[in-house]
């Protein structure tokens, strides 16, 4: 029970970091709305709060957490920006996920 919910906890720290990057990115690139920036600053905030969330180590969880971002940002490349992602793209997020599962399940003292 404890992998699915720590699965699920990095993919919601992954969207909440990904908004929180994301709009500021729109107010910068493209030219939208400054106001844009608060609910940025609210998301990056969650995304804060969220990995106080995680059951191991900062640094342990942080290491974990890349794999599913890297996988996470692809989802959003092709759901959000309407770009499709390449066979490499999701070979690299597949390693990442391997190496986020390694780092997960490994053993411990």
């Amino acid at each position: 029970m404890l992998l699915p919910r720590t699965f699920g906890l990095f993919v919601v720290t992954a969207l909440a970091e990904i908004v929180g990057c994301y709009l500021p990115y729109l107010w910068l690139r493209e030219g939208r709305s400054a106001w844009l920036l608060v609910p940025a600053a609210l998301s990056l905030a969650g995304f804060a709060w969220l990995l106080t969330l995680h059951p191991t180590g900062a640094a342990r969880t942080y290491a974990a957490y890349g794999g599913v971002y890297i996988a996470v940002a692809l989802v959003w490349l092709w759901w959000v920006e309407g770009e499709r992602p390449t066979t490499w793209d999701v070979v690299g997020a597949c390693v990442a996920i391997l190496g986020m599962a390694i780092i997960l399940l490994g053993p411990r003292k």
